[in-house]
């Protein structure tokens, strides 16, 4: 006897039918270095990448990521501190950022993945239905997003 995974209620077909504008965009420590790094400006690029409102979420794990990296990182620090960006809190035990974004986007699959590192991709594609954007040519991209909902091919 073979258990399938139920699938959520959310997706139609392959299309999950909870994205849409505007758009919750759950980030990750890495994606906030490598914005800095190619001198974008988060949520106006986003706005490019989707053509729509971007709400960028930074969860507390994300948060304690950051300030443990010491004085290297305190740029990205300030940015991750944006009054723009909705702060998520986090109910679990440690800090390890990748769990916590796996684990939230299993329960609500609402959110689009912004994440360069290669292990989290990994994770994340896994799941059906959740876009993942990434840095790519100095510019932002998704990827797993559909056409109907107006991202960029």
């Amino acid at each position: 006897v073979k258990t399938v995974p139920k699938a959520s209620s959310a997706l139609f077909f392959k299309y999950n039918a909870q994205l849409g504008p505007p758009y919750y965009v759950l980030l990750d420590t890495n994606f906030i270095n490598f914005s800095i790094q190619n001198k974008l400006e988060i949520v106006s690029a986003m706005m490019d990448c989707l053509f729509a409102k971007c709400i960028p979420c930074i969860t507390d794990c994300v948060m304690a990521e950051l300030e443990k990296l010491g004085k290297k990182f305190r740029v990205a620090l300030r940015v991750a501190k944006d009054p723009r960006f909705e702060r998520l809190t986090c109910s679990h035990k440690g800090t390890y950022a990748d769990d916590c974004l796996v684990s939230r986007v299993n329960m609500h699959k609402c959110y689009i993945v912004a994440t360069c590192d290669k292990d989290l991709k990994r994770r994340i594609r896994k799941i059906p239905g959740v876009p993942i954007m990434y840095i790519s040519q100095h510019k932002y991209s998704i990827e797993r997003m559909p056409e109907a909902l107006g991202a960029p091919a």
